[in-house]
């Protein structure tokens, strides 16, 4: 649910409250599931809110690509055989994800 919420914050691009996430998506979340989704996004980092009446409006902290760059950090943080992750990670690239990185390492844009 975090990612079709993330999903509809990056489409409207602007900040949105929780009943207008709830209506962007369309679907049968209650507004109370949205505002708790929000929340937890907020104390994580993802989502900044400002004030917007009696309640906030919530915008990305990151674009998609962003956030999954920091997933990636934070699963890598956890391990302590970073070299182990690393080289597996890398064993799985197909033949063009790892020239990407290889350019990407040389400092050449993609």
């Amino acid at each position: 649910m975090e990612s079709t919420i993330l999903a509809a914050l990056w489409a409207a691009g602007t900040p949105l409250t929780p009943g207008q996430v709830q209506g962007a998506l369309g679907t049968e979340l209650a507004r109370t599931t949205v505002t708790t989704i929000l929340s937890r996004l907020y104390e994580k980092g993802t989502v900044a809110r400002t004030r917007a009446g009696r309640g906030f409006a919530y915008t990305p902290t990151e674009d998609a690509p962003g956030l999954t760059a920091r997933r990636m950090h934070s699963e890598l943080r956890k391990q302590g055989d970073r070299s182990t992750v690393l080289a597996r990670f890398v064993s799985q690239l197909t033949d063009e994800d790892e020239q990407l990185l290889r350019d990407l390492l040389d400092g050449e844009a993609p």
